[in-house]
Parts: structure tokens; sequence; C-alpha cells
């Protein structure tokens, strides 16, 4: 008898590199507009913007575009030109056709868990930049299911349970965010394996939470044995 039902996972920054690409067009943002404020201001209020306005565009490269248009427009004053604006363009041109580079070990690691179980993605943000993603990563196939939702609250995870019919003390979600991908899981009753990394986005931070109700992983070739050794005690 298995522990789980289902095996998770979260898509950017846990099967392939993303923030990165963030990073890479916020420092030529920065860079950009550093004739008209110290760079550590325009990068503040970057973020700042950013995170106000995940409630109006939602997750992902356009949104963030978006945002970094409004935050040069309010920095300049409305003096950034159109030329500006049509490099804060191309860097999310950039962002999005950017090559899918997989992390270390998600190949095989995916290929060992869907012998014994069925696996997912849950996922978040633009739906087609999404879809895009995942079909470029060439992981498509080795996915049961496949979700791609607005947003990774206790609700939705709820929602996708119930559409699958899984019961959450059965469940297990791996993922890099402890806000997205980890605290919302157990509190739903699921089980959670947090993947940290050095870079994870400010927003996805969460200090000083309770890490007994998780367990942290240093990669994500380390998942096939603790699934393993939690079912053989199960």
């Amino acid at each position: 008898m298995t522990r789980f039902d289902v095996i998770a996972f979260d898509a950017d920054d846990t099967l392939w590199h993303e923030i990165e690409h963030y990073h890479d067009a916020e420092a030529q943002f920065v860079a950009m507009l550093s004739r008209y404020h110290d760079k550590a201001y325009i990068q503040a209020r970057m973020v700042e913007t950013d995170i106000r306005n995940l409630k109006i565009y939602g997750y992902g490269v356009k949104g963030f575009v978006l945002s970094m248009i409004e935050t040069a427009i309010e920095l300049t004053e409305g003096r950034v030109t159109g030329n500006e604006i049509e490099t804060i363009m191309q860097f999310g041109r950039e962002m999005m056709n950017a090559p899918i580079a997989l992390i270390d070990g998600v190949r095989e690691t995916l290929e060992q868990l869907r012998q014994t179980h069925p696996i997912m993605i849950i996922t978040k943000g633009d739906l087609f930049a999404q879809e895009t993603k995942i079909a470029r990563s060439g992981l498509a196939d080795l996915f049961t299911h496949i979700e791609i939702i607005s947003d990774k609250k206790a609700a939705d995870y709820r929602a996708v349970l119930q559409r699958y019919s899984y019961v959450p003390d059965r469940f297990l979600m791996a993922g890099n965010s402890l806000r997205s991908d980890v605290m919302p899981v157990c509190e739903v009753g699921g089980h959670a394996i947090w993947l940290p990394r050095d870079n994870t986005w400010v927003h996805e931070q969460v200090p000083d939470v309770d890490k007994s109700h998780f367990v942290a992983l240093a990669t994500i070739r380390d998942i096939p044995a603790w699934v393993q050794r939690t079912e053989q005690g199960y």
C-alpha cells in the first residue's frame, strides 16, 4: 500500500530554471533608468509595483512587463521615451522565448516516480505562457495530470484535489516556494516537500515559518528515496 495517491510538482524553479530570467530583465531595467534614480531605489520600487499588481495582472512575464512600464512612467515622471518602452517590451519577449533549462535530476526523478505513482504538475500563471513552457520542456508526457491555475492558495488546492477525487492526507506536493507550494498544502491537510533555492523571488519567501509540518530536501533527486522511506514506514 502506498502512502501517497499522487505526487505533484511545481513547475517554474522546481522543474526548470525561471527566476534568473526575471533577475536579468530587472537588472537591465534598473540600468536603463539609472540616470533618473539610485539603482537600489529603482529596484525597490519595481518590486513594490510588481507585487501590488499581482491582484490585477496575476503571475507571469506579461504582468511583470506591465509593472516595469508602470514603474518607468512613475520614476521618470512621464519622461520615459517610446524607445525605452519598446526596450522593456523586448525584455519580455526575450523572457518568453528563453530556452527551457531543466534543473539537474528532474527527468530522472520524474521517470522514477511515475513507475509507482501518478505524477502531476500544479503551476500558476498565464495559461498560454505556462502551456508553452510545459510543452517546450519535453516533460509533458511524463505527467498524469497538468493543472495551470491563477493562484496557489488553500482554496485552489482544495479545488484541484476535489476535481480528481484525491484525499488531502494522501497528496504530496513538491516545490521551491514556501508561500505557494508548501504552506497552503499543509493548510488543507496535505504533505509537502520544500526544495529551497537561494534566489527565490522575494514575494514567495516566508520568514519564521514553522518547519515541523513539512520536509526540506536539498535537491529534487532526493525525493524518490524519501518517498520510499516514508511509504515503507506507513
